[in-house]
């Protein structure tokens, strides 16, 4: 649930959840009743599912487990960016608190992960700068890449291969974009997940990313 709201602003409904999860519509709404029972989603019959200041705060504590554990894996034991996310689902569940906080410290307390995605300080803080989806960006435009999503990893690795990455300067033009001066043609779907600095601030690199 945090996931779908945390690049856009629409809420998810427990169908789009249900087509997510690859589970059953019904499976869902016991899910959402439980969530609910329990105060951290709010919900009406057919409509959206949203996440309670505790919810949020609950998704934000697994949120910043798993971006540190991308970061971690890909810092110190060489994965990639398409092969950490399978990993860290797996290990988010287990490590200790203590565990946590060596990674983190270790690390530097770095501000993102390996996609560019945002990880919450210990209090839940969330530091993001003014985005715009490729897909959605004007002819002309001029930005950074702040974010790539990590749903397709083979389409991580032709983006990688293109020789785009997070930090990239990229701009759009009217038949797709540039990378370095250099016109770029996209993979299907790529424009959906590539996510772009809304104000032109090129010069300015985050040593985090």
């Amino acid at each position: 649930m945090y996931a779908h709201t945390e690049w856009q602003d629409a809420p998810i409904t427990p169908s789009v959840l249900a087509a997510k999860l690859g589970i059953a519509p019904s499976s869902v709404t016991e899910m959402v009743k439980k969530l609910a029972k329990s105060g951290l989603v709010s919900h009406v019959p057919y409509g959206a599912v949203r996440l309670t200041p505790a919810g949020e705060k609950r998704a934000l504590t697994m949120v910043r487990r798993h971006r540190l554990i991308e970061t971690w894996l890909v810092q110190e034991f060489g994965y990639t960016w398409d092969e950490v996310h399978d990993e860290a689902e797996v290990l988010e569940h287990t490590i200790s608190d203590r565990l946590l906080r060596g990674i983190d410290a270790r690390l530097g307390s770095p501000r993102f992960d390996p996609h560019g995605d945002a990880i919450p300080d210990a209090d839940g803080t969330v530091i993001r700068e003014p985005f715009v989806l490729l897909a959605e960006a004007s002819i002309g435009h001029t930005g950074r890449v702040l974010r790539v999503s990590d749903r397709d990893p083979e389409l991580l690795r032709s983006l990688e291969a293109l020789g785009l990455a997070v930090g990239s300067v990229v701009g759009v033009t009217e038949h797709g974009i540039e990378v370095a001066g250099v016109e770029v043609d996209l993979p299907d779907g790529a424009a959906e997940i590539v996510w772009l600095s809304s104000e032109e601030r090129v010069g300015e690199v985050d040593d985090d990313v």
